[in-house]
C-alpha cells in the first residue's frame, strides 16, 4: 500500500489540503469543525507524515488537533518551502498551488516529524511572545524620553512605562505559573537555571524557543539554535566560517547568558580566554560559547541532571 503525504496551506480562515501522490485536493475551513472534517477524509489512509508551514497563531490549534489524532506532523519553515518551490520551479502561488508543493516537499525531503507542542507549551510561547513585544514597547518609549519637553507628554510617558512593567511582571508570573503546574517544564527550567551564566528570563526564552531541549542530538540542537558554523568551500577556495540559519531569537536569547558565562562560568571562562588568547575576535568567542550553552543545556536536560563544575 502506498503511503501518502499530505500537504496543508494554514490561512486565518482556510486550509487547503492536498494528498500525494494522490493528487486529491479540499478545502476545510480552520476551526474546529474543519479539523473534524479534515480527520474524516483522511481515515483510514495510511498517512506517512502531515506537512506544514509555520503561520503564527494560524496553524497552533489545528497543530494541535492532528497531533492528538496521532499524525506524523512536519512543521516546516516557510523561507525552506519557498526555496523547494523555486528549486522544482513552481513560480505560480495560490494556497492550492502551495498546499500541493508541500505535499511534495514532505514526500521528497521526509522531514523529521515532530510532536505538537502541548496547550501549556503554546500558552507558554503566547506569553513570552507578548512580554517580548512589551519589553521593544518599553526601549521605544524610553528612548523616546530624551526629546520630549512638554510636562504633559513627560507625564504620560512615565504612566506608560509603569503600565509597561505592571504587565511585564503580571506575564512573568502567569508564565511561573504555567511552569510550576508542569512537572516537566519545571524540571527543565530548574536544570537550566542550574548553569552558570542563565537567569530564569532566559530559562523562558529557551523553553519557549525551544521545547526539543533534551529531545536533540547536541549536532541538531547547535543547528536549530542558529549557533552552529556553516563552512564555506569550493575548489580551492575556502571562505570563513559563519553562523546562519537555525532559530534567530533563540540566538538573541544566547547573547546575554553567554556574557555572563564568559565570567562567571568556570569552564566556559576558560574557554573564551583560551580563544581570545589565540587572536580570535571577542565575538566569534561569544558565538563559541552560545554554542557550547545551548548544548550543554540540551545534554543536561536529555540527562535529567543538574550542572556541577568539573572537579579540578
Amino acid at each position: 500500500m502506498t503511503l501518502i503525504t499530505i500537504g496543508v496551506d494554514v490561512s486565518k480562515d482556510t486550509l487547503d489540503v492536498h494528498l500525494h501522490p494522490d493528487g486529491l485536493h479540499r478545502q476545510f475551513t480552520n476551526d474546529a469543525a474543519g479539523y473534524r472534517t479534515v480527520l474524516g477524509w483522511v481515515a483510514g489512509r495510511p498517512v506517512a507524515r502531515l506537512v506544514f508551514e509555520a503561520s503564527g497563531a494560524y496553524h497552533r490549534a489545528f497543530e494541535r488537533a492532528m497531533g492528538e489524532a496521532g499524525l506524523a506532523l512536519c512543521k516546516v519553515n516557510p523561507a525552506r518551502a519557498r526555496r523547494f518551490a523555486e528549486a522544482i520551479g513552481q513560480s505560480a502561488k495560490t494556497d492550492r498551488i502551495d498546499a500541493a508543493m508541500l505535499a511534495r516537499m514532505g514526500a521528497v525531503l521526509e522531514p523529521a516529524a515532530r510532536a505538537a507542542p502541548s496547550k501549556t507549551a503554546s500558552d507558554l510561547k503566547e506569553l513570552h511572545m507578548m512580554r517580548a513585544a512589551l519589553v521593544k514597547d518599553r526601549t521605544a518609549a524610553k528612548n523616546r524620553a530624551g526629546t520630549l519637553t512638554l510636562p504633559l507628554l513627560k507625564r504620560q510617558l512615565r504612566q506608560r512605562l509603569a503600565a509597561i512593567d505592571r504587565q511585564i511582571t503580571q506575564i512573568e508570573q502567569a508564565m511561573q505559573a504555567l511552569i510550576e503546574a508542569d512537572p516537566e517544564l519545571a524540571r527543565k527550567r530548574d536544570i537550566l537555571i542550574s548553569i552558570p551564566g542563565i537567569a530564569e528570563r532566559s530559562a523562558f526564552a529557551l523553553l519557549t524557543g525551544m521545547p526539543e531541549l533534551g529531545d536533540l542530538g547536541n549536532p541538531a540542537a547547535s543547528a536549530l539554535s542558529g549557533t552552529a558554523p556553516r563552512t564555506r568551500q569550493s575548489g580551492k577556495w575556502t571562505g570563513k566560517a559563519f553562523v546562519q540559519g537555525g532559530r534567530a531569537h533563540v540566538r538573541r536569547s544566547l547573547y546575554m547568558p553567554a556574557l555572563a558565562a564568559a565570567r562567571f562560568n568556570p569552564d566556559l571562562n576558560h574557554t573564551y580566554r583560551h580563544l581570545t588568547g589565540r587572536g580570535k575576535p571577542p565575538k566569534l568567542a561569544l558565538t563559541a560559547i552560545m554554542r557550547k550553552l545551548i548544548i550543554l543545556a540540551n545534554t543536561l536536560i536529555r540527562e535529567n541532571r543538574k550542572w556541577t563544575p568539573k572537579p579540578n
